[in-house]
């Protein structure tokens, strides 16, 4: 099995590295002698200086504003670039960025004008694939979404919650940079503030959710909304693993690793090639490369790689549910999800539930794509509700 993975590898590898924003010392010899240091894996930099933190940024406190420029996003908005202190999964200052939108026509409603931190589905590896990115060149692949909540005169934080590692799928650090890009913006000093994403997005933001009450006690998160959450590696080990989504498995694994290093201990030489072969690969190539049934055991130097005390211990970390959440949750979740299954959603809101919290879960028609245009539009109308002041509590599961 390792020839085949190695074959396969060598068959990606070039239109990889021909792909890459900047071009390794020696790419080819990192594939066949993979480097042991970490930071090989990460992704190459963008080559922009707004993303370099001034000197002495880690006596910062988190949420401090670092840095700032003006961008244009959508018409009709005005845009702004925040670099901040935010941090890391263990704890560590990092410095991440956020993109403020703001709609030029005044607020009409009561009180000040609503903030929504909307949280893409990055899913991706690479630094050319985060919002500040995309959203100033208009590739953004969610804009509609964001124009939704424009539409309806709210402001719009969109995080670069993978931080500068871009650690796709790691929770805490996606909670930290969400309540953090907050903070920076400048906008929620006072207002409401509603948070939502789905997929990927609802890693963010299920974590924003359980992290705000001990991380940013301050801010007046009123309602937190998103749809297919992966809670679970546990769960998506089966769902996932070896199958059509091994794409977007290895690549979580990968975001993993970037701030949990140890975890590289673990990976065979194959596993460090794909980690370099996919190191700035961004959401569509991710799922491509599932076509090739990824099994990580194939990609490990150990046996039974799951069972492993470091796996484990990651995986562990990283469940969504073990926190309690202030604000009131509202949930959405595809009923034929086979890539992200319901009982992710069902676990967490049944431990959420169990602490105390109101948690609304919603299973609607469809697989992964669809459940999220069913599912959103109720969401968003729920978060709508939650900004302008409406009362909301308790727990049910409403399946459609």
């Amino acid at each position: 099995m390792g020839i085949t993975v190695r074959t396969a590898l060598v068959l990606v590898a070039a239109a990889a590295l021909l792909s890459a924003p900047t071009a390794h010392a020696d790419p080819l010899g990192d594939l066949v002698a993979p480097p042991s240091n970490p930071d090989a894996y990460l992704p190459a930099p963008l080559g922009d200086p707004f993303f370099t933190p001034p000197a002495g940024f880690e006596a910062e406190k988190p949420g401090a504003v670092l840095s700032t420029r003006g961008v244009a996003v959508q018409p009709g908005t005005t845009s702004t670039q925040v670099l901040f202190r935010s941090t890391d999964s263990k704890n560590n200052p990092i410095a991440a960025a956020t993109t403020v939108i703001v709609p030029d026509a005044p607020w009409t409603g009561d009180g000040p004008r609503p903030v929504v931190a909307y949280n893409e589905a990055t899913d991706s590896l690479g630094n050319a694939c985060a919002p500040s990115y995309t959203l100033p060149r208009g590739t953004n692949k969610e804009i509609d979404r964001v124009d939704d909540l424009l539409g309806r005169g709210y402001s719009v934080v969109v995080t670069d919650y993978q931080g500068p590692r871009q650690a796709y799928s790691a929770g805490i650090v996606a909670g930290h940079t969400v309540l953090d890009g907050l903070r920076a913006s400048g906008i929620a000093d006072d207002a409401p503030i509603g948070i939502t994403g789905y997929s990927g997005g609802a890693i963010a933001s299920g974590w924003a959710a359980q992290l705000a009450p001990s991380y940013a006690p301050e801010l007046d998160i009123v309602g937190v909304a998103f749809g297919g959450p992966p809670t679970d590696y546990t769960i998506l080990q089966r769902s996932l693993n070896g199958g059509i989504g091994s794409g977007l498995f290895t690549a979580a694994t990968i975001g993993l690793s970037r701030e949990y290093p140890e975890m590289r201990s673990l990976a065979n030489d194959n596993g460090k090639r794909l980690a370099l072969i996919q190191k700035d690969q961004c959401v569509d190539v991710l799922s491509y490369s599932g076509l090739l049934l990824f099994d990580q055991q194939n990609l490990s130097n150990v046996p039974n790689v799951f069972d492993h005390p470091i796996t484990r211990a990651v995986v562990e970390e990283n469940r969504m549910g073990q926190i309690k959440p202030e604000a009131p949750v509202y949930i959405y979740q595809g009923i034929q999800d086979f890539l992200i299954p319901k009982e992710g959603a069902e676990a967490v809101q049944d431990q959420w539930c169990a602490a105390g919290a109101s948690v609304h879960l919603e299973e609607v028609p469809g697989d992964h794509t669809a459940a999220e245009g069913g599912g959103r539009p109720g969401a968003f109308d729920w978060l709508s509700q939650r900004l302008a002041g409406a009362p909301t509590g308790g727990c049910e599961r409403v399946i459609r």
